[in-house]
């Protein structure tokens, strides 16, 4: 016979549907303890079997202060999942562990959720209740001294989670509101431009190699003198620079100046680009 009230208790403490949970209680004589154990197994069990699955949506949770602020991707199967209540609720909580441990994942993973489980239990349940792969992806924290991080975040779903999150942080000894204007546009403008090193001396030598080789490829059937061709390659490869560096984009409030001349016409001497990070699912 079906002990009711055991099977409410079970369902509240654990998240499993009712079937599983009067299997469990079955399983286990009564025994709710045990009855615990027994989902937790079968919950690993399904899980596991749904890893092998893409999991290609998902979202951003921007999480900490101006001080200290962190950004985690957490991804999922499909959108409709990824507006799930459940699954916001447990990223919300997720993005502020995950500034607290500075995106450590291996501490992520054992930190104590307020339901008293661990991330990785929390993960697993909510695997098996929504019938998804969920995976934590990327992360950052961005803490440095004498700066203060700015931030913006493209296709809000609720609060501090969304499809696209910016960390950008800003070094100077001075406060003013000019200072403050422009490390919010400027986290807006690494959204819209996708820069990917500060300047060009920073951008990785693999991207630029990769790079060298699409540009030969499309100039290997031009009928050109090898030293025309070598300028056009050598003009080709300093404009991906150009373009791909923050502080040679054009700046997208007023994309006849770069970004490092508005950074010149704040005036204030020692205000520097420290680092930034953009993070957007699907990318």
């Amino acid at each position: 016979m079906v002990d009711i009230e055991k099977v409410k208790k079970l369902r509240k403490s654990t998240g499993a549907g009712f079937k599983d949970c009067n299997s469990a209680l079955k399983e286990s004589n009564g025994n709710i303890d045990k009855a615990v154990e027994i989902l937790r197994v079968k919950g690993i069990t399904k899980a596991s079997k749904k890893m092998s699955r893409e999991a290609k949506e998902g979202v951003v949770v921007l999480s900490g202060n101006a001080k200290k602020t962190s950004v985690i991707e957490v991804n999922c199967e499909t959108d409709f999942v990824a507006k799930n209540d459940d699954f916001v609720n447990f990223v919300k909580e997720l993005g502020e562990l995950n500034n607290k441990c500075s995106s450590d994942l291996g501490k992520l993973i054992k930190l104590n959720m307020i339901n008293g489980k661990t991330v990785e239990e929390n993960l697993v349940a909510l695997i098996v209740k929504i019938g998804e792969k969920i995976t934590i992806g990327r992360s950052k924290t961005i803490e440095k001294q004498n700066t203060k991080n700015f931030t913006y975040q493209h296709s809000v779903i609720k609060n501090n989670v969304s499809k696209l999150s910016v960390i950008v942080s800003l070094k100077t000894n001075q406060s003013s509101n000019q200072i403050d204007i422009f490390g919010k546009q400027l986290s807006m403008h690494i959204a819209a431009s996708n820069p990917i090193a500060l300047s060009s001396e920073k951008i990785n030598q693999k991207i630029l190699d990769k790079e060298q080789e699409l540009i030969s490829e499309e100039l290997k059937n031009t009928e050109k003198p090898q030293e025309i061709i070598k300028k056009i390659s050598l003009g080709k490869l300093n404009k991906f620079k150009n373009d791909n560096s923050l502080m040679t984009q054009d700046w997208v409030m007023d994309p006849k100046k770069k970004v490092k001349d508005i950074l010149e016409e704040l005036n204030v001497n020692d205000l520097k680009i420290a680092e930034f990070y953009r993070l957007k699912i699907g990318e």
